[in-house]
């Protein structure tokens, strides 16, 4: 009994000394927080700094056991110095994101007290002075940016010291002097734009060129030094004597002057056989299809001049007018019946095809015509008939069936009516061309939205419109589920997801990969295609909700899952995401753009969250599509508004969410 007291007296002892404990610890990190909030200027920090405010609940600070873990405020517009004093109470950060702001000056340099941080991100800002000597002491350090700030001085020698490193970006800095022997195990590494020279060292000789362009640098992976002793990296006598013959600036100024006439001869040559050759393969493309239908172009009806490429999700190039297009066929009364052994072929249309209007195939092939893109299942036309109606026409490559079976998969595919997807309006069969006809839809695809136009003049996806596509997508495909237990997408990708003018989602390309060969089927290689596909034209439904998890991730991110960072780290979209996640810097993996609208961050990580869950590893442990509509449906209710003005959804100044 006398023991059984003695060790519940010990026990609330030791509470009662740790609690006190714990909240000066978290009342010093709250004092530390509000320092450097007072220090920045710029965007407020939106933090409720009253006396018993829990500085875990603010937004950015990421808290484990009451103990500040992560401090993420990237894009915050905020300017001047960082004080020294600041992080000497919150030495139990594991991540730092203060990237994409103004913050200058030197760093302070309590940062070095900091010993468990494994991942700082101080990119695109002004911080300067020499890169300081305490980030060697900081040994957890897995991931460290300092891209495109005034840093000056060497590459610090004791960076090998930091056997963990997996991360160096440096580029875009003031950087000079040689490149130090660093000897560590770097998956992703770039110091170029400094002013830096010298030889390679052999251990980063396996980086990529562009990891050290604007530099004076040589070796390999660039051009070998002179002189150089082999594999060593050390100037031979016989170099430094040329050394002294002239100067370094001349050097520079020759091998400057010949690359940039190399490059302009290149240009010149590349832009003269581009043009050459998109003319040529796109009007001999195009022609086939007149030439194999049995129409010929007569002399004076041959392209003058090009058409403007219209854009529909891709394509960035357009093609010869008219009878180039090989959608004009002149001199022929009965295209229906081109097809020899006297069987009639025409156009088979479905409901009452586009705006009540129908149409023949020689109206159809008459009509003008732009190339929209070259995709998967073949390449999309948009074609502009004489009576004003505007079409988008897909001509089918690969296709392995005969009549009777294309015949009944395009009608069911044809009898699928759904608010977001693409409708099939009409087809054309013969033995040598398929056509497919569906809505034109003038806005483009997510993909050109998401990667396309990253200058000044982009219009950003918001919140709201991110999660009202992401909805609508899953809608369409909820619905295509719902046909039959054996009916899937098959190829579920952004370029395939059409926008509306009021920028609703429409899927495309659906029930398309059963009609094609093995040779016209997407790959794994374009990051959508779930890991148990070994057969393109059999894609299960829950390979669907990978390949729509996937999607769901390229939203949230702004990557795609070809994105150079993945390749560079040898993983996929959904694989990087979980590193990240697991890693406690989960704020780290949203586009910057989300950033902004604070007011959604819960319901951007559920989101998040269920997209890791679709994009599963193992197919019975993802959920249906009518549980992921549903969850969606859950999450961003508040968020997703019915609104008929395209600009509630689009924010062009950065501003607040509407």
């Amino acid at each position: 009994m006398d023991c059984k007291i003695t060790a519940n007296f010990l026990l609330f002892l030791l509470v009662v000394t740790l609690i006190p404990t714990a909240l000066s610890d978290l009342s010093s990190s709250r004092s530390a927080l509000i320092s450097l909030s007072s220090a920045v200027g710029g965007r407020t920090i939106l933090w409720n700094t009253t006396s018993n405010s829990n500085p875990c609940s603010w937004s950015g600070v990421q808290c484990k056991n009451d103990a500040v873990i992560g401090l993420h405020l990237p894009g915050f517009s905020l300017s001047g110095e960082i004080p020294t004093g600041v992080f000497t109470n919150l030495t139990s950060l594991k991540t730092l994101s203060l990237r994409f702001n103004e913050l200058s000056g030197n760093l302070p340099s309590d940062l070095g007290l900091c010993s468990e941080l494994r991942n700082i991100y101080l990119q695109d800002n002004k911080f300067g002075g020499e890169i300081p000597e305490f980030f060697s002491g900081l040994k957890n350090l897995v991931r460290l940016n300092l891209a495109n700030n005034n840093f000056s001085g060497e590459v610090p020698g004791s960076f090998r010291n930091l056997s963990r490193l997996k991360t160096l970006y440096l580029q875009e800095n003031n950087l000079r002097g040689f490149m130090p022997e660093l000897k560590l195990d770097l998956d992703q590494f770039n110091v170029s734009g400094n002013n830096l020279n010298g030889s390679i060292p052999v251990s980063l000789s396996s980086m990529p060129v562009t990891a050290f362009q604007g530099n004076r640098l040589c070796g390999k992976p660039l051009q070998i030094c002179p002189g150089l002793a082999a594999g060593t990296g050390i100037l031979t006598g016989e170099q430094k004597k040329k050394k002294k013959g002239l100067s370094g600036g001349a050097i520079a100024g020759i091998v400057i002057g010949a690359v940039v006439a190399f490059a302009l001869i290149l240009m010149i040559i590349v832009f003269v056989c581009g043009k050459k050759r998109n003319k040529e393969s796109n009007a001999v493309d195009l022609a086939s299809i007149n030439k194999q239908l049995g129409f010929d172009i007569p002399e004076e009806e041959k392209p003058a001049g090009d058409i403007e490429n219209g854009g529909y999700g891709g394509g960035g190039y357009s093609v010869p007018a008219v009878a180039a297009a090989a959608l004009a066929t002149p001199g022929h009364t009965k295209a229906e019946e081109v097809n020899g052994g006297g069987v009639t072929k025409k156009l088979v249309f479905f409901g009452n095809g586009i705006g009540g209007k129908m149409f023949d195939l020689e109206e159809l092939l008459r009509a003008s015509a732009e190339v929209l893109g070259k995709g998967t299942f073949g390449t999309a036309y948009k074609a502009v008939m004489e009576m004003g109606t505007v079409v988008a026409v897909k001509r089918l490559k690969d296709v392995i069936l005969g009549e009777v079976e294309f015949k009944e998969k395009i009608e069911a595919v044809g009898a699928m009516e759904h608010e977001n997807l693409v409708p099939l309006r009409a087809y054309y069969y013969s033995r040598d061309e398929k056509l497919l006809v569906f809505d034109y839809m003038p806005t483009g695809s997510l993909s050109a939205f998401l990667h396309g136009n990253k200058g000044a003049g982009r219009t950003p996806l918001n919140w709201e419109l991110r999660s009202s596509i992401a909805l609508g997508v899953a809608r369409g495909i909820t619905y295509l589920h719902s046909r039959g237990s054996d009916v899937s997408h098959g190829n579920i990708k952004s370029s395939n997801v059409l926008l509306t003018k009021s920028y609703e989602p429409r899927v495309s390309d659906f029930g398309l990969a059963q009609l094609v060969g093995p040779s016209s089927t997407p790959t794994r290689v374009n990051g959508y295609r779930a890991p148990e596909v070994t057969e393109p034209r059999k894609v299960s439904q829950k390979a669907d909700v990978y390949s729509f998890g996937v999607l769901l991730l390229e939203l949230l991110t702004g990557k795609a899952p070809t994105h150079a960072l993945l390749n560079e780290e040898g993983v996929d979209l959904p694989r990087w995401v979980q590193s990240v996640v697991k890693d406690d810097w989960a704020s780290e993996v949203f586009d910057l753009e989300l950033l902004r609208y604070q007011h959604a961050e819960e319901e951007m990580v559920q989101l998040l969250q269920l997209a890791v869950d679709c994009a599963a590893q193992y197919p019975d442990t993802r959920p249906s599509m009518l549980e992921v509509t549903k969850r969606i449906e859950e999450l961003c209710s508040p968020s997703i508004r019915e609104v008929s003005d395209p600009a509630t959804f689009i924010n062009t100044d950065y501003g607040s969410p509407r």
